[in-house]
């Protein structure tokens, strides 16, 4: 892998707007526009990054399709979390194969944190030559430069960088909605979680300028978005490496005066340095969403150190009490991890213990998955998968009821949702309110993007049900 040359991102934008102009100018000449599709697997930071691949490719005279048959270039923006996720990337290539013997001027390109592996890029360079182009998570901006170089040279294009250049900022962006928006505020992570790859593939933290942040946030307020998520492996790290001293806190409360904006959340927030300052702007801010998620993966003090989460299940639960006790109706929600090497019967416990305290609204359940390349998958006494299923299903028996039940004292309440789609049944809408509760109730697809008085018949599990008023 080969270090960037870093370069002004002013400078550096222009440069890929330059190649955009010439491939633009290159597909004007075809008689039909060349179709582009791009399947995105993964995180919320995945999804943006495919809104700005799909915002250059579409400057570049291309036009979107939801198939992949009817295809001329195609993207994988890739996960690398778990590898299942890989291997659905694999088994699709495989098929694309065959596609491109049928259609020989289809383009395939590969990207995301999968392709910072140097085993992957081994393993595509000797078995899936059909690939054109290949990049990883630091240099999205430079696809325009990419593909061109693929067009010229007729050639495989990889483009692996092992650290980060600069942040470009303006690239071109097609949001998924017009109602609401993900910005990033700063990009990789200096945890190093045991069990986690993240690190090794999206490199160490760095945070963009607090301007560059809130001159975006303005600019979706302008273009009608209603709520923002802001997005960082690790937002309560925002800040470090930067001339201006701020931190997440302090950005909070600039976005909090931006006017038009009605709702802010962020993700995700880790409990070893969430700090009191947080807390406060949380319980100030009027646009801040009454939801935190807050993963404490595991209750077993021993069980969190293997992990390196670097706090205790005491520190976790006093967490839990000061966030309620500054913001009564706050929903909490959390990630948990089951089966994670050396665990036994009573870490279990621990962990439904904490669970019961805490009272979760809602919880991202998992059996631990060992992956390649992380301290976690060398550790000795890897859990049996019997056994971690066994109490994986203990768990649900604990996380559900509790959801059920603080979901119940919902009904009869009114709350504002914000309506994001048609539901299963085309009668129904689905939206969420501003604790991040799936509510559907009756309602066309003209709500949509509509923030709605709805008052609440019923509850499930997972979601509520209502009526607007």
């Amino acid at each position: 892998m080969r270090s960037p040359v870093t370069a002004p991102s002013q400078g550096e934008l222009q440069r890929q707007n330059d190649f955009m102009l010439k491939i633009k100018a290159i597909n004007d000449q075809k008689e039909k526009r060349p179709r582009f599709m791009i399947n995105t697997f993964g995180c919320q930071m995945n999804a943006h990054d495919s809104e700005k691949l799909d915002g250059m490719l579409r400057q570049m005279g291309y036009e979107p399709c939801d198939d992949e048959k009817d295809a001329d270039f195609i993207i994988y923006n890739t996960c690398c979390v778990r590898e299942n996720a890989e291997n659905k990337v694999y088994g699709n290539l495989g098929y694309l194969k065959h596609a491109k013997k049928d259609n020989p001027d289809m383009k395939i390109a590969l990207c995301g944190c999968m392709m910072q592996q140097p085993t992957v890029i081994e393993t595509i360079r000797k078995k899936y030559r059909h690939v054109d182009i290949v990049f990883g998570t630091f240099n999205i901006y430079k696809l325009p430069e990419l593909i061109y170089t693929n067009i010229e040279s007729a050639s495989p294009v990889f483009d692996i960088w092992d650290k980060h250049a600069d942040i470009v900022e303006d690239l071109p962006t097609v949001r998924k909605f017009k109602y609401k928006a993900s910005v990033n505020i700063m990009f990789g992570c200096n945890n190093f979680c045991s069990y986690c790859i993240v690190p090794y593939v999206r490199g160490r933290e760095r945070s963009r300028r607090p301007e560059d942040i809130i001159a975006e946030v303005k600019a979706l307020a302008a273009d009608g978005v209603k709520e923002v998520m802001l997005l960082g492996q690790n937002v309560n790290s925002y800040g470090r490496g930067l001339e201006e001293e701020i931190s997440f806190a302090e950005l909070l409360r600039r976005v909090n005066e931006i006017e038009g904006i009605e709702r802010i959340r962020f993700m995700t927030s880790h409990p070893k340095d969430l700090s009191d300052e947080l807390i406060s702007a949380m319980a100030d801010c009027k646009k801040v969403c009454n939801h935190i998620h807050l993963p404490f993966q595991a209750g077993s003090n021993e069980i969190l150190k293997r992990m390196n989460r670097r706090y205790t299940k005491e520190h976790y639960l006093e967490l839990v009490d000061k966030i309620r006790a500054a913001i009564p109706d706050i929903a909490i929600t959390t990630d948990i991890i089951i089966g994670f090497p050396g665990e036994t019967e009573k870490d279990v416990e621990e962990t439904i213990d904490v669970v019961k305290k805490a009272r979760f609204n809602g919880a991202f359940t998992f059996i631990y998955s060992k992956r390649t390349g992380t301290p976690a998958a060398e550790m000795p006494n890897q859990v049996p998968e019997a056994e971690a299923k066994k109490n994986f299903d203990k768990l649900l028996e604990a996380v559900n009821p509790i959801v059920y039940e603080l979901n119940q004292k919902k009904v009869g309440n009114t709350y504002k949702v914000l309506v994001d789609g048609v539901s299963s049944d085309p009668l129904f809408v689905t939206g969420r309110t501003e604790d991040n509760t799936l509510v559907h109730f009756k309602g066309c697809s003209e709500l949509i993007g509509d923030i709605i008085n709805v008052k609440i018949t019923d509850c499930k599990t997972f979601y509520l049900i209502g009526e607007q008023v």
